[in-house]
């Protein structure tokens, strides 16, 4: 081993080591992910089969305190739910919610960044002055109107089938500006460089230099985006439920468990809102923790120092 090559190697450690918070965070993210989508087999009870709603049992405090029931862990809701399996279902419709958001906004603004930046002139000018339009509504407001209007549509918008598809929508067609943005300030770097013009001195078509050339050196920046923003999702979608647009309560999210839960907070039956609460403000906490090591690690002043 050269004596250049042994002086880099602490160097390269240091930069793959991670810290222990963002270490603690990827556990947390990994065990409540692993939770949420083995939740039919982890769950006692299945909280979505409304056959199985026990009211005799409902608003039971959780099993630690004096009068809990040693069945229910966490207690039960005002159907006579256990929130425990309620919570676990809650987590993974919340997140299935918000990556279907992330994955929406990230293939509509990826698409649209790479034909601004690429082709500019009308096409640039158009998609970023919608995305202006956009912009300029606050994301509740927006999702709002999307949800409120599906509903007037169709009654259907609101079962359990529809819900997430329209609460999907609902947030990505706010989100996806983000994305079109960084990638077209990218593609507009990367279209200047030699390598996109020999394609083009070639005779590459337009989507095949996009797609094959400019796309992966674009990627960095929107899989920092797609991580922080899939915390700021489900926090959307946890906002929409909590105002009653979101999962129907037969079928709930944690933001609907919150809602129900904040009905009955000033009666003492505070765990049906706090547990919930918790679960979603811990996995927000550390996805936005990864997110924000993820940020630092792509940022090229960052690396260099």
């Amino acid at each position: 081993m050269s004596a250049v090559t042994a002086r880099n190697l602490p160097r390269r450690r240091a930069r793959l080591a991670l810290p222990v918070s963002v270490m603690v965070a990827l556990v947390v993210v990994a065990i409540m992910l692993f939770a949420a989508f083995a939740a039919p087999l982890i769950a006692p009870t299945d909280p979505t089969d409304v056959g199985k709603f026990d009211l005799m049992s409902s608003e039971l405090p959780p099993a630690f305190m004096p009068d809990g029931d040693p069945r229910y862990l966490l207690g039960t809701d005002n159907q006579g739910r256990d929130l425990f399996s309620a919570i676990l279902y809650g987590a993974r419709i919340s997140i299935l919610i918000g990556g279907g958001a992330v994955l929406v906004a990230a293939t509509l603004g990826v698409t649209l960044g790479l034909m601004a930046g690429f082709f500019g002139g009308f096409v640039d000018a158009l998609i970023m002055r919608i995305g202006d339009v956009i912009l300029s509504l606050p994301t509740i407001l927006l999702a709002l109107l999307v949800s409120g209007l599906a509903r007037a549509i169709s009654p259907e918008a609101a079962t359990a089938q529809w819900a997430p598809i329209i609460l999907i929508g609902a947030i990505a067609i706010n989100e996806w500006v983000q994305y079109a943005r960084t990638v077209r300030a990218a593609t507009m770097v990367e279209a200047s460089k030699d390598y996109v013009r020999a394609a083009r001195v070639i005779g590459y078509s337009p989507i095949r230099i996009m797609l094959r050339h400019i796309l992966p050196n674009v990627m960095s920046p929107v899989m920092v985006i797609a991580t922080i923003n899939l915390a700021a999702a489900m926090l959307t979608e946890a906002t929409l439920s909590f105002l009653g647009v979101g999962m129907p309560p037969t079928y709930p999210s944690l933001g609907t468990l919150i809602r129900i839960g904040n009905e009955f907070v000033f009666s003492g039956i505070w765990w049906i809102a706090t547990f919930p609460a918790l679960v979603l403000v811990v996995l927000v906490l550390a996805v936005n923790i990864v997110g924000d090591w993820l940020r630092d690690r792509f940022n090229p002043k960052l690396t260099r120092r």
